[in-house]
This record gives C-alpha cells, structure tokens and sequence, in this order.
C-alpha cells in the first residue's frame, strides 16, 4: 500500500482538484484509492461541509473520515502538542489504508491564516511514510519561478528528514505558456534537486470553461430575488453582459451561457433577451439591477414568471455595484454543484502522466475494473482503432455535441449524416465551435452513390433505383448502407430514432455475425464498485431455449472484449431444482447448451438475482456454485425481466448504463436511448469504435 502526499507550494494552488484528479486518473488505472483530507481548511463557517472530503463521498463514493478542525490543529501545534495531533491523523489514515491500493492525502493550502501549513505538510508526510507530490501554480510565476519554489519545498522537506518525493504538478498553466516550458531543468538547479530527479507529473490548463457559476450561484451571491426559476439550477453563466449601450449594439452578444445585467426600466434589454430566449439561445438568465422591475404589461409579454424558459433575478443593487459584487465571488466550487466538479475532475485526470508515477512507486495490487477503469480503456481503446463511425441523426443537438466532443479527443471520425447548414444552426444554439475538419455529410448529396448497391443487396425483393432512392430517403438506412458497403466502420443511431428504426435495416444489409442465429444487447452496468453486463435488455421480447443460450454466449464474449472475465448467470425467479415452470425449464435447458456449446465459459443457472449477486446468499442457495455470488454477466429470461430491471437498477442506484450494444451483427451498429445524454452517445461512439476493430481481426 502506497501513500500519496499532495502538498501545495504557493498559494491558491488549487490542491483540492488536482488532489481528486489524481484521485479519478489512479481509478481509471484500475486501483482502489483512498482518500483523506488530514486537517480541514473551511474558510467560510457558512459554507457547508469540507469541500474535499465531501466531493471524494459524493463523485466517487469513498468512506472518507471527517478531517480535524485546523482550529484545533493549531491549538495542539502551539500548546507544544503536535505528536498528539499526528497521532490524531495517523488514527484517521488508519481508517483508509485496508483494501486500498493506494491512499491519496490532500495537504494543507499554504496563506495568511495558514501560517503552520508548510511546516505541518512535511511532517504529516513523514508521519505517513507518504511520498510528496509537489503542486504549484503557473498562473502569476514563470517556469524559473516555479522551478525555484519546488526545490525550496524540496530542502526543506528534506532538511526535516522527509526525502521520499513522488514528483509535482504544474496546475494553471497559461494558454501562452507550452507544458514542456514546466520541465524542471535539472542542470539548472541545485545539486540536491539534481540527487532528486523529480518527475513532472502532469501540467493542467488554466481554463475559463470550468469557472461558470450556476445562476442559481449567482442569485445566492447577491442575495437576489427570483423572479422567475426556470433553468436556475442547471444554466451557467460563461459571460456577462451588462447593458449600457443601446440593444443594436448588443444583440450579437446575447449567446449562449450570457447572463444579461440590465436595471429593470431598459424596457428594450428585457423584450431582446426575451425574444432570444424564446428562440432557443440557451441564455443564463436576465439580472434586473436598480430595484426596478419592467412594466408588467411588457413582464407578461415576456413570459417573466413561473411559465419563463429562462431565470431572471431581480437585486436592489445600483448596476456598477452588482458588477463590482460579481467580480468578488468565490472561485471554489460550491459543495452542491457536483457537475461542476465532476468535470474539473476529469479535465485534472486526463492531464496528469501515471506512467512516470507508477513506474516510481509500482504497481500497487491487483489492477480491478473499476467503473473509470471501464471508461478509461474504453477511450483509450476507441483512440486507438481510429475508427469511422456514421451518425445519422446528424442535427440532433445531443449528437452534435457528442460528434464534437469525440472529435476533440480522438475518440472517433465521426460523420455527421445532415444538411451542415441545420448542422451550424444547431451548434450555434447552443454555444458550440464545430471543428473545421469535423466531417458533415449532406444526405442529398450522398444518396445516388448508394442506390446501385442497394438496389444489388435487394434485387431479390424486387429493388429498382426509383424505390432504392425513396428507401435512402431515410438517413438510418443511408447510414446502414454506407457501412455495409464500407465506407464507414460503425453506425449510432436512437436518439431520435425507435429501436425497431436502427435495427431493421442492419438486419435487412449488414446481417448476423457467421455462428450467430440472433441479434441481442447487453448493458454495461457502471456499479460503485465494478461493471456488471445486462443482456438481453432491448431487443428481443421472448427468447426460446437456443436464443437465449446464444444471447448468454455473445454476453459472454463481450464482457471479455471489454476486459471483465465473464461469470455469466442464467437468472430465474429459481435457484437450482428448487421451482418448477416453463420459464425455469427454458433457463435450465439455455444453461445446459451454453455448456455443452462453450465449455470455456463459466455460467450457472437458474440463479435468482439475490443469489447470482450477493456472495453471502449465494453460498446459502447455491453452495456449489462457480458463479453464485460472484456473478459479472447477468443473463435474464426475457425482455420484460432485463428492460425492467436494467432500469430499476439504473434509477434507483443511481448509476450509469453504457448501452445497449448491439451483439451478433456482421458489423457494429448500436441503438441509443432516446433519453440518451450527451455522455451516453460518447461512449456508445467509443464503444462502436473498438467493435469495428475487434470484428476486423
């Protein structure tokens, strides 16, 4: 078991979320990490629970101590009492370090109030046995600066008998500055940093686009009324526009994520910002200043009540005094903004170089796949097929972002199936800059290339090129068409679209995989502690005996190519020769012919859910079992049994579904949710990618 110190040098570091980025990039390695906050910093008595503790339970559900209150911290260090304080902490450390691979220690942040945290970060270090990771700033230091500021950290950690350093990270990172600018030059230091070699373990942008408050943050700032609450608690305020000019001037600003700042009687600001609002710019909101509210003629022509698609607030404040107010705000993240946070912490992790870390300290334990395992290696492996994967819902606003988001990280090449100028209409409705190589297909354009192979793939139902260029018509089947004649590797469709929509005409020109009788789905369940497979969950209503054993089989050979080793359960309202019926029977019987089909698989079944997944209840029903307890591949009887329970499992647990994935086609062709969030459609994409690969070996 390792122990990582974070320990800030400067201040406004931001420690806290390159301490829960390490955190998240250590998990998507696979390891099982720990997480304490020794001393807590709490600045604002007001301000709710300590932020970094608080944030490790919530994203990723870790047992986490509550930290020693600094007050009392330094009450011990100045009555002489320290080694009781370390003892204190050591005590809570001992609360993490069990079924851990590794534990990461967030230090305290160095400041004016602060004036025992340098001193206390080493020995707290030393007391741990843990290996300091150095964070500092970019923001207002040259890399010198910087470079000075860590060797002065590292003396005099090690004057103070603690000489065990893991590296540092380089955090707020100018946009001017490049990140090898940040590489310690070891010829310029001293001759101890040289004995050191400390790694740069990561260098972190300085960016704005994880600075936006909520509006509702800002009606909280400002003590603000709310007039109307539309949207309050998810809009984000990206820019502000105060309206001093007259509206021709600003109407090009009102975008989206712009709060409006204009006193109540600029009639003219309020009907603009109404009317852009209605038209779908996902504005932030409207702010009155001056304690002045609009006409209420002209307040119910704009709809600024409970019945508005946008906040407005209303302050008492003079308009130079809320912008004044506004620029003092809090630049932490506020402790019921999860969202927020979540992303910080990914743009952290994604940044930060574990090789160099984990070739210093070792790979500690046995590596798990932990749900940002699964997500990782997903990516990692969708980067690295390079894949073309057709979107034909290409103007649903969610599959834009989505397209957007896999092209800015390598994800996939995707294609955005549409006309590109319905394309840019919904991009700029909802703020987002479309890649200048990101690749938009006009369907019009496209669809003579595919008539001739169709009317080919179908003469045998009587096909003609009139009816081919009606059946293309439909932007599924011109996608479909385009993979199975090639020129792409994958398709994604169902944000719009049924299931019966994206499945037909890959059953129609893509046909099953050779072996496979039957196309099924599987869900990759994102548990708190591991990912569990679904199947069948979306497709077919009542498998006999043969279909299901063969759902179980491509079940099976998906979670392995996803790296979980399938432990497959046959699952019944039976366990064993307990129950009797038809339905057991036919799960009974799917069980035998997966065996005699695949005796490399190791399945079991029938299993009630309780004793395929809960180890204790599974050596009381079914001692005997391989699986029973230990279960990663639930297959379910039917679709009314899967769909249900996928989505009670999802609701209730409060946890991701990736899916479904298609299984069995010739080529991959995966249907989404039509709730499907921008994140699913991500990695639906991924998981798109990485099956064209497989199915191209």
């Amino acid at each position: 078991m390792h122990a990582l110190y974070l320990s800030p040098v400067g201040y406004d570091v931001g420690l806290t979320s390159v301490a829960l980025g390490l955190v998240r990039a250590l998990e998507r390695r696979g390891l099982k990490v720990g997480f304490i906050k020794p001393v807590a910093q709490q600045r604002d008595p007001g301000a709710g629970p300590e932020r970094s503790s608080h944030f490790a339970s919530s994203l990723f559900r870790l047992d986490t101590p509550p930290p020693i209150d600094f007050a009392r911290a330094e009450q011990l260090m100045g009555a002489g009492q320290t080694d009781q304080l370390l003892e204190e902490i050591v005590s809570l450390y001992q609360q993490v370090v069990d079924h851990n691979d590794v534990v990461v220690v967030e230090g305290l942040a160095a400041d004016a109030n602060h004036v025992y945290a340098p001193q206390l970060n080493t020995q707290i270090a030393r007391t741990l046995n843990a290996e300091t990771i150095f964070v500092g700033s970019a923001a207002r230091l040259s890399a010198q600066d910087l470079a000075e500021q860590i060797e002065v950290a590292a003396r005099q950690s090690a004057e103070s008998h603690n000489n065990r350093f893991a590296g540092y990270i380089i955090n707020k990172v100018r946009e001017d500055v490049a990140p090898g600018d940040y590489t310690l030059d070891i010829a310029q230091l001293t001759a101890t940093a040289k004995a050191r070699r400390l790694p740069l373990l990561g260098t972190i942008p300085l960016s704005n686009n994880f600075a936006a408050p909520r509006t509702l943050d800002i009606a909280q700032h400002l003590n603000a009324r709310v007039l109307a609450p539309a949207r309050l608690h998810s809009a984000r305020v990206s820019d502000m526009l105060i309206a001093a000019r007259s509206i021709t001037h600003l109407i090009n600003r009102l975008k989206p994520g712009v709060l409006v700042i204009t006193p109540g009687d600029r009639d003219d600001v309020v009907l603009a910002t109404a009317m852009a609002a209605q038209r779908g710019v996902p504005l932030a909101g409207l702010l009155l200043t001056c304690n002045s509210l609009p006409h209420p003629h002209l307040q119910a022509l704009c709809q600024i009540n409970e019945h508005a698609s946008f906040p407005v607030l209303a302050t008492e404040l003079e308009t130079f005094d809320t912008a004044r107010q506004l620029t003092q705000m809090s630049h932490h993240v506020p402790v019921d903004d999860l969202a927020r946070m979540e992303r910080v912490v990914d743009f952290v992790a994604e940044r930060l170089d574990l090789d160099r870390l984990i070739s210093r300290i070792g790979q500690p334990g046995e590596v798990r796949l932990s749900p940002p395992a699964f997500r990782y290696q997903l990516i990692q492996h969708a980067r690295h097929a390079g894949k073309r994967i057709v979107l034909p819902e290409g103007d649903e606003p969610r599959t834009v972002e989505a397209a957007v988001i896999c092209h800015q990280k390598g994800i996939a090449r995707c294609v955005l199936l549409a006309k590109p100028e319905a394309v840019q209409k919904v991009a700029d409705a909802q703020g987002i800059t479309l890649p200048a190589d990101l690749e938009i297909l006009d369907p019009d354009h496209a669809r003579a290339r595919y008539v001739p192979p169709l009317v080919e793939l179908r003469r045998h139902k009587g096909m003609t090129a009139h009816m081919a260029e009606q059946y293309l018509e439909d932007s599924v089947v011109l996608g479909t068409m385009m993979l199975a004649v090639n020129d792409v590797d994958g398709l994604v469709s169902g944000a719009v679209h049924t299931t019966a929509n994206t499945i037909r005409p890959a059953l129609q020109f893509i046909k099953t995989a050779p072996g496979s009788s039957i196309v099924s789905s599987v869900f990759f369940m994102l548990m708190p502690d591991q990912v569990l497979v679904y199947g069948d969950c979306a497709v077919n209503p009542d498998p006999s005996a043969e279909e299901l054993a063969d759902i179980a089989i491509q079940s099976a050979d998906s979670a392995k190519a996803f790296g979980i080793s399938p432990r497959v359960a046959m699952i019944s309202y039976s366990t064993g020769s307990s129950g009797a019926g038809s339905d057991v029977e036919k799960v009974r019987a799917a069980t035998e012919l997966v065996r005699q089909r695949r005796p490399d698989i190791l399945v079991d079944g029938p299993l009630q859910y309780d004793a395929a997944s809960v180890e204790s209840v599974g050596r009381q029903k079914a001692p005997d079992s391989p699986v029973a307890g230990r279960a990663n591949v639930f297959v379910f009887p039917d679709l009314n049994t899967g769909n249900t329970t996928y989505k009670a499992v999802q609701r209730s647990a409060n946890v991701v579904s990736v899916g479904p994935m298609l299984q069995g086609l010739r080529k991959p062709v995966n249907d989404l949710s039509r709730g499907a969030l921008v994140d699913d459609i991500v990695y639906t994409i991924a998981l798109t990618a990485i099956q064209a690969e497989q199915m191209a070996n």
